[in-house]
């Protein structure tokens, strides 16, 4: 898979959230930034995003994948946003 891939399958599975992919192959790294994660703690915010992507996984298309999620507030601080 492409990171694009990736990014169009969260995009469509998780609403009103940002994706930035990275990766290749099975291993990727997801950050997700969206007001769905307000509130909610970093365990369910995780397999708020391995449920998106269940199918890939259980099929082995995707394999590898470290997830960072942030609300927009926490998003405008973390070290990850560049630019």
């Amino acid at each position: 898979m492409q990171p694009t891939e990736v990014k169009a399958l969260l995009a469509s599975r998780l609403e009103n959230c940002d994706f930035h992919v990275q990766g290749e192959g099975c291993d990727f790294q997801v950050i997700a930034v969206g007001e769905v994660f307000d509130g909610l703690s970093p365990v369910k915010r995780q397999k708020l995003v391995y449920g998106a992507l269940k199918d890939e996984i259980a099929s082995g298309a995707l394999h590898a994948i470290s997830i960072k999620t942030y609300t927009p507030a926490q998003w405008q601080s973390a070290p990850e946003n560049v630019g």
